[in-house]
């Protein structure tokens, strides 16, 4: 099980994301008992198309298991404790030294540039199509295979991006700051702009980090390097192209991550309480059926 993490970051970002609560149960299997003669026997059909033993409840929608998480998402900080407080405020620590910096790393980008501003074409579209090709990418390969883990993954990362996009695009509208393909100055917020976060790096470090902690833990150290190198890459790119201050990404960085933390771990809860308990349908000896409640209490 994954421990309780709030990766510091939804942050100054009116969103929020401890890994709390739990989430919907399902199925988990159930022999039927062994007997000189019920090992003979047929199982009775109940369903066209379908065997026994079956599980009740059944397995909840992507889309309602996305309901019952952006809810405990947006009203995580209502429970966050000490230790959930403490990685907020490393969060906002590592935005306010980044943002120290923002001015040197903008010459660095704009340096040999035309004009004061540096340049305006804000290649919105290349500089997503990294994360875009690995979300596709994950969604077909297990869809190729059959695979319901990959299924899982792609949704992780499609409810991640959401969320985390969602917040973003709130903090933009409250913080207004001007890119620095708009101003040179650094210091100038809420000034109509919507540089802060990074929606791009934001997103790629929410697919990212979905990728990087996923799956089989054999392959981490492949998946990580995938994963975060998406998120790093992405933001560099924001940067090279004069689209977003350091601090832009860093907050971005934090917001994408923190959120597929949050996501994963409420995945993992439910995949988990799938597994504890469940209902089930089985055979009886004298050729009837009745109802079994398991639960494991490990």
């Amino acid at each position: 099980m994954r421990t309780r993490t709030s990766p510091p970051a939804a942050l100054l970002l009116a969103a929020a994301l401890p890994l709390l609560l739990a989430a919907p149960a399902v199925h988990a299997q159930e022999s039927p008992p062994a007997g000189s003669d019920s090992d003979q026997q047929a199982s009775p059909p109940a369903a066209p198309g379908s065997e026994l033993p079956y599980h009740y409840p059944p397995r909840k929608s992507f889309a309602a298991q996305t309901f019952e998480d952006a809810e405990a998402y947006y009203t995580a900080p209502l429970h966050w404790n000490g230790r959930d407080w403490a990685f907020f405020g490393g969060a906002v620590a590592a935005i306010a030294v980044s943002h120290h910096y923002d001015t040197q790393a903008r010459n660095h980008y704009v340096s040999g540039s035309s004009t004061p501003l540096g340049p305006q074409k804000s290649d919105e579209l290349k500089d997503i199509a990294p994360t875009a090709v690995i979300l596709l990418g994950t969604w077909g390969y297990a869809s190729l295979v059959g695979s319901h883990a990959g299924e899982n993954e792609t949704w992780n990362m499609v409810e991640s991006g959401a969320l985390s996009t969602v917040s973003a695009y709130a903090l933009k509208y409250m913080i207004r700051r001007p890119g620095p393909n708009e101003t040179t100055d650094a210091n100038h917020w809420f000034g109509g702009g919507r540089s802060f976060p990074s929606e791009h790096t934001t997103v790629a470090f929410a697919v990212g980090t979905v990728l990087a902690e996923s799956g089989n833990p054999e392959f981490r150290w492949l998946r990580r390097t995938i994963g975060y190198g998406l998120g790093f890459g992405t933001a560099y790119l924001r940067m090279k192209h004069n689209q977003h201050w350091l601090s832009d990404t860093i907050a971005g960085a934090a917001l994408g991550a923190a959120t597929a933390h949050f996501v994963l771990n409420r995945s993992e809860q439910r995949e988990d309480e799938e597994g504890s308990s469940s209902f089930s349908v089985v055979p009886t000896d004298d050729g009837g059926v009745m109802l079994a409640y398991t639960a494991n209490f490990n």
